[in-house]
């Protein structure tokens, strides 16, 4: 298999949820549903840090990849898996799989931002590849986060794993994704390496990439496909035009403090009607509508482009 079979494009899906927590199912079809209509959408990315999984329990994440799974289609499905014990990893993505997935994407628990033997590491993604038997997808961290970004001799190990399909390159930083690039490409040439620091797409996709994996692309993803269609076909004064305007967004949704990507992509899916609440999940606040107004203005230029 090529590193083009098990790459493309995913959307990082939200999880549109009522005022009091509880998962929208409705809301949940519709979203999945105006993300797959941009046919440049290769699948769906569920339960990642922009879809709240790690908020979820284990049949809250197979009901969100059983609906994905009805609107789909042939599509593919990666579900993410962010357990902290790798028993309970394997079993939240054996879950995932009998919904429908058609692959696991296991995300670092965050306590190993503190810290991690690289034995451990290895142990876990091994770990859930042979109780499942699925492809497994890596997540690359930031390069400012510690045991969440893998250095290239455990990258190393964990491509030793046959069952790795593929990479989710969030390292935020154009050196260390070009040598994530380097080395997947030099051992393991049938590993997706795909573009996940959503500023930075331009110069992944520019770089070589075999798609991207980004939560912009449940907000905006017909421009995230134009943008990959535009650098393919070497047309880069039109691509930069795109990149300038994601950037500005972009760098909004991902502002510090805290990790509130999720409740902002939300707030702009709400205000432009596509989910009917911003609710995320405690402890998780809303933002405020000095924020959002701050948003939508970035917004507006990207869906201009989009049409």
């Amino acid at each position: 298999m090529t590193a083009a079979l098990n790459g493309g494009l995913y959307a990082a899906t939200i999880c549109p949820m009522h005022d009091m927590g509880g998962l929208d199912f409705t809301g949940l079809e519709r979203h999945f549903a105006q993300v797959l209509s941009d046919p440049g959408q290769a699948g769906l990315l569920l339960n990642g840090h922009a879809g709240e999984g790690i908020h979820m329990s284990r049949a809250e994440q197979a009901d969100v990849v059983r609906i994905a799974r009805e609107v789909a289609g042939k599509r593919r499905i990666l579900a993410a898996v962010s357990a902290e014990n790798t028993e309970f990893a394997a079993a939240d993505a054996q879950a995932a799989l009998k919904a429908g997935a058609d692959a696991i994407m296991v995300f670092a628990p965050f306590s190993w931002a503190l810290g991690v033997d690289p034995r451990a590491v290895v142990a876990h993604h091994r770990g859930i590849a042979e109780a499942t038997g699925a492809p497994i997808y890596l997540f690359q961290g930031s390069v400012a986060s510690g045991g969440l970004h893998y250095d290239t001799d455990l990258l190393k190990q964990l491509l030793e794993i046959d069952a790795v399909a593929g990479i989710k390159e969030g390292s935020w930083e154009v050196k260390a994704y070009e040598t994530t690039l380097r080395t997947a490409r030099a051992m393991r040439p049938d590993v997706a390496v795909m573009a996940s620091g959503d500023e930075h797409l331009f110069g992944c996709y520019i770089l070589g990439s075999d798609g991207s994996a980004v939560s912009l692309s449940a907000l905006v993803p017909e421009l995230i496909t134009a943008l990959d269609t535009h650098v393919r076909q070497g047309r880069i004064p039109d691509a930069l035009k795109m990149h300038t305007t994601l950037y500005d967004l972009a760098r909004l949704v991902y502002a510090r403090p805290g990790h509130l990507a999720a409740a902002r992509l939300k707030a702009c899916l709400a205000a432009m009607g596509r989910i009917d609440s911003p609710a995320c999940r405690a402890p998780t606040p809303r933002i405020s509508d000095a924020e959002l107004d701050a948003l939508m203005a970035a917004l507006r230029p990207s869906l201009e482009l989009s049409v």
